[in-house]
């Protein structure tokens, strides 16, 4: 039946890179459990840290140019069906996703949760702009909810896990940094260096308490301010969201289309709150850039800066939110404020984003359809978006409950529930 597990022992998986920390690990180790083999191909010192079985690891250590072709070597030589991956913008996923598409593979991509931060992502295909959420109506998957009983869960308040994901971070780039000398033509997928990073990831562990001063002072002056107000939310420059599927070079671009529309369109009385990413890590300066370029429009005191903090409590009392494609918009789009967003993103469909010029925008934004958001975040809840984390290790061991099975599944998420069955993590079994 379409809906059943493969046979684990035909399956064969390679895992490329994955988030930071042992989540790979830990997931190769119980899909070999389940009987399918699992091997890992690391391309820096990084990635070998974290993956536990030696046997099992491939260390990738030509140029870049060669890997397309050693991508398809390695496939041939161990009989791989599927590969996973973290994210599918960087070169070497997207190289091997072209590549092992056309070999007919089975591709499972992993995300942060577009639903976050008490979810993960899991996709087959391809994530984010590459989501095959992308073509897929709100009508269609209301349509497919229509047979469903699963009911909708709520969300914690908190991402809980914040410090372990700092931590391995640094981990990671400290081995990348100080013992990969065996892999001398790795090249960082991120524009800066791997010592750029790792300092900056660092500075961000022991500033931790004086940023979380900032914004807490921060977050009550606006809060306490009295004035409408509309919120930012911005992305890391670097993230692949912004890169690949954004039409911004950089983050300052979009800053300044942002002030030049708020100047422009806002009523006096407004203000303008721009939130950071909770992992900015000051490679650029925003803070003094949005200064310069609100003083240049003539709203600076109208214009606040937050360096990241808890966006339920902003979102509480705010009049509209603008984004490139942050996936925190979501947390917008329910609580059913209007929203404005200028890249490809899994929810900006028509019944939920606005397409009014931004000027207009903050003068008198128009709202989503409250209700179809809902259907929709019960379709994403039903389908691609998996309780845990990858960073934490109760978090981890949530996910692992649920995702192995999921990847051994004959359909993905997405298909299974369109065609009226039950979500594999409520009801699957092993055909033999």
């Amino acid at each position: 039946m379409s809906g059943d597990i493969h046979d684990p022992g035909q399956r064969r998986f390679l895992f490329l890179q994955g988030p930071h920390g042992p989540f790979f690990g830990r997931l190769g180790r119980m899909l070999s459990l389940a009987g399918a083999p699992c091997w890992r191909v690391g391309f820096n010192r990084g990635d070998q840290a974290f993956w536990p079985d030696a046997d099992r690891y491939i260390a990738y250590r030509d140029a870049p140019e060669a890997w397309p072709q050693t991508f398809r070597d390695l496939v041939a030589r161990h009989g791989i069906t599927d590969i996973v991956l973290y994210g599918d913008a960087r070169a070497i996923h997207a190289e091997a996703i072209a590549a092992a598409r056309t070999l007919g593979l089975t591709i499972h991509v992993f995300e942060e949760g577009y639903l976050r931060p008490y979810w993960v992502t899991y996709e087959r295909g391809g994530s984010n702009g590459n989501s095959a959420l992308i073509g897929m109506d709100v009508t269609g998957m209301q349509k497919a909810l229509a047979a469903s009983t699963g009911e909708q869960p709520e969300a914690p308040a908190h991402w809980g896990d914040m410090r372990q994901h700092i931590f391995y971070g640094a981990a990671y780039h400290a081995f990348v940094l100080l013992m990969n000398r065996r892999y001398r033509n790795f090249r960082p997928h991120r524009a800066l260096s791997v010592a750029q990073e790792f300092r900056l990831y660092l500075k961000r562990l022991l500033l931790m308490p004086a940023l979380w001063a900032d914004r807490v002072i921060a977050t009550a002056r606006v809060r306490g301010g009295g004035y409408p107000y509309h919120v930012a939310l911005l992305q890391l420059e670097h993230d692949s969201s912004f890169q690949a599927h954004s039409p911004f070079g950089t983050m300052t671009e979009f800053l300044d289309l942002l002030i030049d529309g708020f100047a422009t369109g806002a009523p006096g009385h407004h203000h303008l709150v721009i939130k950071a990413h909770p992992l900015e890590d000051g490679r650029v300066d925003l803070r003094a850039h949005i200064r310069r370029r609100a003083a240049d429009r003539g709203v600076s005191g109208r214009v606040h800066f937050l360096r990241g903090g808890k966006l339920a409590q902003l979102l509480d009392h705010a009049r509209s939110a603008v984004t490139v494609n942050s996936t925190a918009a979501q947390q917008v789009l329910w609580r059913g404020l209007p929203l404005k967003v200028f890249g490809t993103a899994v929810y900006a469909k028509p019944q939920f984003v606005s397409d009014q010029p931004l000027p207009d925008f903050f003068r008198w934004p128009d709202s989503p359809d409250a209700r179809a958001y809902r259907d929709y975040r019960r379709f994403l809840l039903e389908t691609s978006q998996i309780p845990g984390s990858f960073y934490s290790a109760k978090g981890r061991r949530q996910l692992l409950r649920q995702v192995v099975d999921l990847m051994l599944a004959r359909d993905d998420p997405y298909e299974l529930l369109q065609k009226g069955r039950a979500a594999p993590r409520q009801q699957l079994r092993v055909v033999t």
